[in-house]
């Protein structure tokens, strides 16, 4: 019985033996981190949720096929506070834009750029210097294109014709 005692401690002794050098080799090629470094966790970045100004003038285009959309989103601006003599209403001279956008031109009328287009109701804010010619008065100014996304109505698209 002694001799069994032995070789059941000498497989346990091997056993251990082996599982040692396997966990060492993988220590030392950098499978298994014994301290682990801490992960860096991905912090959401601060949104802007903007500030409405109304000292800015506001250029209201409907770029939609619906009519009287310019003039609802200047009586709402009126009702928040802008003057009525700062809020200009009129029609694009297209009618096929696909998102209500906010534009500013200068990096410091952001803010207000967003906190305009949350006003009216989420509309993407984008920079632009391509509505400065239209602002005759020198002041700060923002522009709203209404588009098709706050529309009621499609756009006409011209009938299929068959070919000959």
């Amino acid at each position: 019985m002694n001799g069994w005692v032995v070789l059941l401690w000498s497989f346990v002794a091997a056993l251990v033996l082996i599982i040692g050098g396997i966990f060492g080799s993988l220590v030392v090629m950098g499978r298994i981190s014994l301290f682990p470094e801490a992960v860096p966790t991905a912090s959401p970045a601060p949104v802007e949720t903007g500030v409405v100004d109304v000292t800015y003038s506001v250029m209201i285009l409907n770029a939609s096929p619906d009519e009287g959309l310019d003039e609802q989103m200047r009586d709402v601006l009126i009702n928040n506070g802008w003057a009525a003599d700062v809020v200009f209403a009129t029609d694009s001279a297209s009618q096929d834009f696909s998102t209500t956008t906010v534009y500013y031109v200068a990096d410091e009328d952001e803010l207000a750029a967003i906190g305009l287009a949350n006003l009216i109701g989420g509309a993407q804010v984008e920079q632009s210097d391509f509505y400065t010619d239209l602002n005759d008065t020198g002041a700060k100014q923002l522009t709203v294109v209404i588009g098709l996304d706050r529309a009621t109505t499609a756009p006409e698209t011209p009938a299929d014709t068959p070919a000959p």
